[in-house]
């Protein structure tokens, strides 16, 4: 099994990561983390190259990111949430998943991509809400061909508490653990 993991977070040491080495705790398989800070992989710029063509002109580090996406089990999509939405870095990597979208409604081409199943972490620092993130990261979701979406934990008020003390963040996580490994 083989899952891909999307970090949103620029804290290598922060609450987001530590959810997701919770998760890497009992994860089955091997996995791939893409740090979006790190990684290198510039935003779409909207050359409209895959309005034509397969794949993205640009040549950057999504070129291992979508070989990976087309053979991964699972997705994890791990952000911290800033002004209500997924980090921008983390959203750079996302518009390059156009490529996808523009396969099926521009070339009208069935996309061959391993259905996979798809989770999410959000942590953010006051008492928001996950809606606006979590449908962002379901879009994601689906252009990766994520057929079921249907974990999602997140931790809120981790300025005063660490994500990784939050009973209900840990049960999630715990939760995402048994679906990806199939349980």
């Amino acid at each position: 099994m083989k899952t891909l993991i999307l970090n949103g977070s620029p804290r290598k040491n922060g609450d987001t990561v530590s959810l997701i080495n919770k998760v890497l705790d009992k994860l089955d398989g091997e996995y791939k983390i893409v740090n979006a800070y790190d990684s290198g992989i510039s935003p779409c710029i909207d050359c409209r190259y895959c309005w034509s063509n397969t794949g993205c002109r640009k040549l950057d580090g999504m070129q291992e990111v979508y070989n990976y996406i087309q053979v991964c089990d699972n997705i994890l999509i791990a952000s911290p949430i800033y002004f209500s939405e997924l980090t921008g870095a983390l959203l750079n990597i996302g518009s390059r998943l156009q490529t996808y979208f523009c396969a099926k409604y521009f070339r009208k081409e069935e996309l061959h991509i391993k259905p996979k199943r798809g989770a999410v972490i959000v942590v953010g620092g006051g008492d928001g809400a996950i809606d606006k993130p979590y449908d962002t990261a379901c879009c994601l979701l689906h252009h990766m061909n994520a057929y079921d979406i249907t974990q999602v934990t997140y931790s809120f008020s981790t300025n005063s508490k660490p994500a990784i003390e939050d009973e209900i963040a840990l049960a999630g996580v715990n939760n995402i653990i048994r679906f990806f490994n199939g349980g």
